[in-house]
C-alpha cells in the first residue's frame, strides 16, 4: 500500500494509507463515476458583460471541452473534537475552447468532495478556482435513479426590477441550435433520443453553506455572488452494440451583478449560463 503521514496538532503523526486502485474507486460511492476523461462539443456559453456605454453585451458562444478528473490516492482528514472526518477527494482540471476559432475561453482547477459526518447534511461539495480572480464552495446533493435524468427548465432573463421597452431584446432574438431564454431546452434535446438506464444526479449551490471569493476588480465591475450547478452522469445504451457509455450533462449558473436595478433595489443579477453534453473516453 502506497503511504503518507503529516503531524497532528499534537505532534503525533498520523498515518494515510492508500489502496488499490479498484479500492480507491469504491471509496468514492455515487461519485466514482465521474473520474476519467471528458470530452463534448456540445457547450454552449451565455454571458452578459457591461459595456463602456454603461449599458450591457450579451454574448452567446459554441465551445468544445476537455475535462479530467482523478482520484486522490487517500481520503483527506479533517481533525474534529471526537471523530477524524476523511473527505474522498476527486482532483479536476477543464479547459473550454470555442467552437468557432478554437480560441481558449475558461480554464478551471479544483476538487470535488464526498462529505460524510456532514452536520449540515449536504453529501457533496465542489470546489473551484478560476484565474479570472474567482473561487467558490458549492456544497450539495447526489441522487441515484434509474432511467433519464429530468432536466428542469431554466431562464437566462435577469430580473431588471421593471421593464424598459427593448431592453432585453438581445435575449429575444433566436439563434440557431441554441435556445437564449431557455438553455436547458438545448441541454435536453441532445439526449432526447439516446436510451437511459441511469442517472446520477449531482446539485450544488453556493446557497448550501458556500460561498464566492473574488479580487477587488470583478467585485468593483462584475460581482460574482452566487453559484449553482446540476450534473447528470447517465449511463446510455447503445442499442446497435447492446453495450452502454458513459455520458455527462451539465447546467450551471453564475450570477454577476452589475448595472442598477430600476427599481433601485440594488444591482442586477445577470445569470451567467454554461450548458454541456461530454463523453467518456
Amino acid at each position: 500500500m502506497a503511504n503518507s503521514s503529516f503531524a497532528g496538532s499534537e505532534g503525533l503523526h498520523v498515518m494515510r494509507l492508500g489502496g488499490t486502485a479498484e479500492q480507491t474507486e469504491n471509496i468514492f460511492g455515487p461519485l466514482a463515476g465521474l473520474i476519467g476523461s471528458w470530452v463534448g462539443n456540445k457547450g454552449w456559453n451565455l454571458i452578459a458583460v457591461p459595456n463602456q456605454k454603461g449599458g450591457f453585451v450579451l454574448l452567446t458562444s459554441p465551445y468544445i471541452e476537455t475535462l479530467t478528473i482523478s482520484p486522490l490516492a487517500t481520503p483527506t482528514p479533517n481533525r474534529g473534537e471526537r471523530i477524524i472526518q476523511q473527505l474522498p477527494t476527486l482532483l479536476y482540471e477543464l479547459k473550454i475552447n470555442s467552437l468557432i476559432d478554437g480560441s481558449l475561453m475558461h480554464a478551471e482547477n479544483g476538487t470535488w468532495l464526498l462529505l460524510p459526518d456532514c452536520p449540515s447534511g449536504f453529501g457533496v461539495a465542489r470546489q473551484a478556482s478560476v484565474p479570472h480572480g474567482d473561487s467558490l464552495l458549492a456544497p450539495g446533493t447526489v441522487q441515484v435513479t434509474k432511467g433519464g435524468p429530468s432536466i428542469p427548465d431554466i431562464s437566462s432573463l435577469p430580473d431588471i426590477g421593471g421593464t424598459r421597452l427593448g431592453y432585453l431584446d438581445p435575449y429575444l432574438t433566436p439563434m440557431q441550435g441554441f435556445n437564449k431564454t431557455n438553455p436547458n431546452a438545448t441541454l435536453r434535446q441532445a439526449s432526447s433520443q439516446q436510451t437511459i438506464v441511469q442517472t446520477t444526479t449531482i446539485s450544488v449551490s453556493t446557497d448550501n453553506q458556500g460561498g464566492i471569493v473574488n479580487i477587488p476588480f470583478i467585485v468593483k465591475n462584475a460581482d460574482a455572488s452566487k453559484f449553482e450547478a446540476t450534473f447528470w452522469l447517465e449511463t446510455v445504451l447503445d442499442k446497435p452494440t447492446g453495450r452502454t457509455f458513459q455520458q455527462l450533462q451539465y447546467s450551471q449558473a453564475t450570477s454577476i451583478d452589475f448595472l442598477p436595478r430600476l427599481d433601485g433595489k440594488g444591482l442586477i443579477q445577470w445569470p451567467h449560463i454554461n450548458i454541456n453534453t461530454l463523453i467518456k473516453r
